[in-house]
C-alpha cells in the first residue's frame, strides 16, 4: 500500500514513525513533513491546507490511505473533498471537526448530552464577559473560540488577568478571528489528563491515558504552550475513572455526533481534569494530540495502519499495549511560546535501545537540520517504569551538547525532583 501523511510537526513524525515498521506499505509520503521526517519518509511539498493539490496528489500517485494529522485542515473540509474523490481518510469530516474548531459549540453539545465538564458563558461583547469575571471572581479561564495553535486559553489567576485576556481576545484580535467570540469557563481543579480513541460514528476503541505538561517552565509556571512534555500511562488513574472517562464521556460523545448529524470518524481526544466530583472535560480535539501521541503510540503493539482500517470496517482492532511507561520531552526554541528566532543548529542526538527522537519545528538548511518553529523536537523512551523512561531522557538530554542560548527544555517531567 501507499500511504499519505498530511502534516508537518511532531504528531506527524510520530505517526510516520509507527508507519514505517509496516513492512506492506511500499511507498510513505509526507506532506509537508519537516527536514526531520525527511529521514523516515518522502516528503511532498505541499502545504497542509492545500487541499486541492493534496487531493489530487492522492490521486495522482495511487495513493491508498491517507491520515491527517492536524486540525486546520480537517476544519477546511479535506476530509469532505477526499470522500468526493472516493480516497480512502482516517479524519472527521468538516462538521465533525467543528467539536474542536468551536469551543462554544463544544461547550454547548456536552451541556445537551450531560456531558461533564466547567460551567461557562460564551460571549462577543467585552463588557458582558468582564461581568462574569467580576461575579465568578479568579481564577478563572479565558478561551478564544477558535482555533488558535493551543495558544488561546488563558488561565487567568487574577481579574485584571482576566481582563487583559478579554481585550486582548475581542478588543485587539490577538487571534485574529479565532478570539472574535470568547469562552469564559470556571476553574478546575485536579490533575489533568487525556484520552484518545480511535473512533467510527459509534465504535469507540480507547487508547492508554497520557499526561501532558503545557506550562513553559518547571513548577507548571510560565505561560501555556502547545506542551513541553508527556508521559504514559497515567498511574494515579483509577480503572473506575478510566471507565467511566471512556463510557460517559468518549461514548456518550460519539453516540451525540450521530444524533447532531455529524457522525465523527478518526481520533476524538479528550482533554480532562480529575475534579473531586470526577472527570471533566477541558477540551476536545478532533486529531491525534501533540505530544500525547509521541508517547502513546510507541506502547502501541498493533500496527496503526491496521487498526484505522479495522475501525473504519467496524471491527474490533483489539488493541494491545506494551506492559511499559514512555516519557518524553520537548525542546523548544528559546522565547516559545511568544517571540524566538529560527535557524539555529539542532543538537544531533545518540538514542539508545528504546529512545527516540521526534523532529517537530526542524528543517534542512545546507544538510544540517535547523530550527524552524517552537517546539522543535521531543527525546523519548520506553522503559518498565516511568521513573526508569524519565531518567533515560534527561540522561540523553544531558549528555548532548544543546546551546542554552537557543533552546530550553523542562526538568521536571515525570519526575518527582526537579533536576539541575
Amino acid at each position: 500500500m501507499d500511504v499519505l501523511v498530511v502534516g508537518r510537526g511532531g504528531r506527524e513524525h510520530s505517526i510516520v514513525k509507527k508507519l514505517k515498521t509496516n513492512t506492506n506499505i511500499v511507498n510513505l509520503y509526507v506532506a509537508p513533513g519537516n527536514g526531520g521526517i525527511a529521514n523516515d519518509a518522502s516528503c511532498v511539498e505541499i502545504d497542509e491546507m492545500d487541499i486541492d493539490n493534496l487531493c489530487e496528489f492522492a490521486k495522482q500517485n495511487g495513493v491508498d490511505f491517507t491520515i491527517v494529522g492536524p486540525e486546520n485542515p480537517l476544519n477546511a473540509g479535506i476530509v469532505n473533498e477526499f470522500h468526493k474523490e472516493g480516497l480512502a481518510i482516517f479524519a472527521p469530516t468538516k462538521e465533525a471537526a467543528l467539536l474542536e474548531g468551536s469551543k462554544s459549540f463544544a461547550k454547548d453539545f456536552m451541556k445537551k448530552y450531560e456531558i461533564p465538564t466547567a460551567a461557562y458563558g460564551v460571549f462577543t461583547d467585552v463588557n458582558e464577559a468582564k461581568k462574569m469575571v467580576k461575579q465568578q471572581g479568579a481564577p478563572i479561564v479565558i478561551k478564544a473560540d477558535g482555533l488558535a495553535a493551543g495558544k488561546g486559553v488563558i488561565v487567568a489567576m487574577t481579574e485584571e488577568e482576566a481582563y487583559q485576556a478579554i481585550d486582548d481576545m475581542l478588543v485587539d484580535k490577538t487571534f485574529s478571528n479565532a478570539g472574535a467570540t470568547v469562552v469564559i469557563e470556571e476553574y478546575l481543579e485536579g490533575k489533568e489528563f487525556s484520552l484518545m480513541a480511535f473512533v467510527h460514528e459509534n465504535h469507540v476503541y480507547p487508547m492508554l491515558a497520557a499526561r501532558d505538561h503545557k506550562r513553559a517552565f518547571d513548577h507548571d509556571q510560565g505561560p501555556n504552550t502547545g506542551g513541553m512534555g508527556a508521559f504514559a500511562p497515567v498511574p494515579d488513574l483509577s480503572k473506575e475513572d478510566y471507565d467511566f472517562t471512556f463510557e460517559r464521556i468518549l461514548q456518550k460523545t460519539a453516540d451525540g455526533m450521530i444524533e447532531e448529524g455529524r457522525p465523527f470518524t478518526g481520533i476524538l481526544y479528550a482533554g480532562l481534569m480529575m475534579t473531586k466530583e470526577g472527570p471533566k472535560v477541558i477540551e476536545f480535539n478532533t486529531r491525534f494530540g501533540d505530544p500525547e501521541t509521541q508517547v502513546v503510540l510507541p506502547l502501541l503493539k498493533n500496527d496503526l495502519l491496521q487498526v484505522m482500517q479495522d475501525v473504519l470496517a467496524k471491527k474490533d482492532p483489539q488493541l494491545t499495549w506494551y506492559d511499559e511507561a514512555c516519557v518524553g520531552v520537548v525542546l523548544a526554541s528559546q522565547g516559545y511560546p511568544n517571540d524566538y528566532e529560527k535557524g539555529h543548529r539542532i543538537p544531533e542526538f545518540n538514542p539508545q535501545q528504546k529512545d527516540f527522537v521526534i523532529h517537530a519545528g526542524a528543517k534542512l538548511n545546507d544538510e544540517n537540520l535547523v530550527s524552524d518553529g517552537g517546539r522543535v523536537l521531543l527525546v523519548g523512551s520506553r522503559a518498565d517504569t516511568i521513573e526508569k523512561a524519565s531518567a533515560n531522557v534527561y540522561h540523553q538530554l544531558e549528555k548532548t551538547a544543546i546551546n542554552t542560548d537557543s533552546f530550553f527544555y523542562r526538568k521536571d517531567i515525570a519526575v518527582t525532583k526537579t533536576r539541575t
